[in-house]
């Protein structure tokens, strides 16, 4: 082991660390045995919960807490239990379900999921990356997870509590950059074990330490299996020097008016009329920018008469 012992002086510029791994084989197991004691009991991971009931969780847990997730994934799955169930309702119930989660249009791009896999794959949730990869709503860190949690296979699953595990252990930096880099990727490709099932299960081990003890702040690195072997706390654990991190601001934004105005309309079943919509927020400017927002989005749908529903495609 070289890595150096003290953080770079501020004055000289800082050399990059030498990975304390090749290819990720001695992280491999101390994770996989960490996870094996200390996951988490989540309704996703148990056997029943199915590949479409892991693509519900992973398009609810992105940007949202567990803990906020799991009473909307139970009340989501005991009304559609499989793709072709929320396909054949309408987008709109989708959204009215999704409740507070919070950015919204998941809701629709979820459901339009359902219709193309009832249309296309006989309602089942495709194993073939590819396949869904060409979902709509679906990307390249939720084609890989489902492809890896659901079934099984090898895939480099990136969201950002494993960028921010390799960041520290492999490159000792504090923090990942903003956006997902080519050189995390290639990263991520180098630290994935040979075998599928072991790659499935890294996987998952290596998002569940970020979850829960190599987080973004209180990181509590007495609690973590590779501690020993983490460039960051090798190097002295130095502070973030690369661009600020994008704060979660949500107070008066146009992110909390929407938030506002679709409460009035999941919570109506028939529609509700302009004065209804302008009674929860005082500013008629930012008022009428988040509804134009909304209606843009196809999370609203306007009526004649200035009448406003949920959806109804």
């Amino acid at each position: 082991m070289t890595a150096p012992t003290k953080p770079p002086h501020r004055d000289t510029v800082p050399t990059p660390l030498p990975s304390p791994v090749a290819d990720g084989t001695p992280l491999h197991t101390p994770v996989i045995d960490w996870f094996d004691e200390h996951a988490r009991d989540l309704p996703w991971r148990r056997p029943e919960a199915g590949p479409w009931g892991v693509m519900v969780s992973e398009f609810m847990l992105q940007q949202t807490p567990v803990s906020r997730v799991l009473p909307v994934y139970e009340q989501w799955l005991a009304l559609w239990p499989r793709p072709a169930d929320l396909a054949a309702a309408p987008s709109g119930e989708a959204v009215r379900a999704w409740g507070r989660l919070g950015y919204p249009r998941r809701a629709l791009r979820l459901h339009g999921a359902a219709v193309a896999i009832t249309e296309r794959h006989g309602g089942d949730v495709p194993t073939d990356h590819s396949q869904l990869l060409a979902l709509p709503g679906i990307g390249e860190y939720t084609a890989a997870a489902v492809a890896s949690f659901a079934y099984g296979q090898r895939h480099a699953v990136l969201d950002t509590n494993v960028r921010r595990v390799f960041a520290r252990a492999v490159t000792g930096v504090q923090y990942p950059p903003n956006a997902t880099t080519a050189a995390e990727r290639k990263l991520a490709r180098a630290l994935l074990p040979a075998d599928e099932p072991t790659a499935a299960r890294w996987a998952a081990a290596s998002m569940e330490l970020g979850a829960l003890v190599c987080t973004a702040r209180n990181e509590t690195c007495h609690r973590c299996p590779i501690a020993a072997q983490c460039a960051w706390q090798l190097a002295g654990k130095p502070e973030h020097e690369g661009p600020a991190r994008r704060g979660q601001t949500y107070a008066g934004t146009d992110r909390q008016v929407r938030g506002k105005l679709l409460a009035v309309l999941r919570e109506a079943h028939i529609p509700v009329p302009q004065a209804a919509l302008d009674s929860v927020w005082h500013e008629p400017v930012q008022r009428a920018r988040a509804l134009d927002g909304l209606v843009s989005d196809g999370l609203v749908e306007p009526l004649p008469g200035g009448l406003y529903r949920l959806p109804h495609s």
